[in-house]
Formats: C-alpha cells, structure tokens, sequence
C-alpha cells in the first residue's frame, strides 16, 4: 500500500472504529520513508521485531472508537504482510545486506589508531573505505 491512510481504512474494514485509531501505528511503520524514500525504507520496521518494538511503544491492545479492543500485534502483521505479502524476521533483511569494508573495521576504544588513518594530509575524500562524512564534509579523527 502506498499510504499509511489506506493501511488504516484497511484496519477499520477489519476491526471497525476509525481512521485516526489506527493511523498512529501505521505511521510508525513508515517514519522511517524520512530517511529512505524508497522500499528499502522497510528494512528497518517491517519485520517480526519490528512489529514487537510496535506492540511494545501502543501497548497490547488499543480500544478504537467503536469500543472494540483490538491486539497492536494483529495490526502490526496487518501493515507488513500488506506491503510485503509476508512476515519475514530481521535476518532475513540482513542477509541482503552486502557487507562493506568500512562495517568490518573496528578498534577497542583504549587501543592507538594505526598510523596513516588521520587524514591529515587532506585526503578526506579517500578515506579507506570508510562512509563518507555528511554532507560531503571533511572527516576530522580526534
């Protein structure tokens, strides 16, 4: 479904009560379309946990105008399977991830930098992999 308005007219169609019941945690599920405006938007709530983090921040159940209490869960597996056709868990959205240089290196916090990873001498824009900074900014290491 393309809005969060119809996933609730599809919540009231099932459940009854009205749009402004529902349209809160359908919009949950899409805030994250303010960071990537695509599909792959999805991966960060539509999923099994995804809808448990949903269950956790609405409570159990909510109690739309018609007095009908109505499981969050239930509306949560409602919005996913709309959009995906399924429930699928968070690894099966990790798995499509393809691993980058820059997610692989770590450092103990107590351990020195190796030598060269400053960018003191400009090279920002060559940075070893690592993601570039926002904006196109210069990275500083401190």
């Amino acid at each position: 479904m393309a809005h969060c308005y119809y996933h609730a007219q599809s919540s009231i169609r099932k459940w009854g009560g009205v749009v402004e019941d529902y349209l809160p945690l359908h919009q949950w599920f899409d805030q994250s379309k303010a960071i990537f405006a695509d599909p792959r938007h999805r991966a960060l709530r539509h999923h099994a946990e995804g809808i448990f983090m949903l269950e956790t921040l609405f409570g159990a159940t909510i109690a739309n105008a018609d007095r009908r209490v109505v499981p969050v869960r239930l509306i949560g597996e409602q919005h996913v399977r709309e959009d995906l056709g399924a429930i699928p868990s968070f690894a099966d959205w990790g798995r499509l991830i393809t691993p980058q240089d820059w997610m692989l290196r770590g450092h103990r916090l107590d351990e020195a930098l190796p030598s060269g990873r400053g960018d003191a001498d400009g090279g920002g824009a060559s940075s070893g992999g690592r993601p570039p900074a926002p904006g196109g900014a210069k990275r500083i290491e401190l």
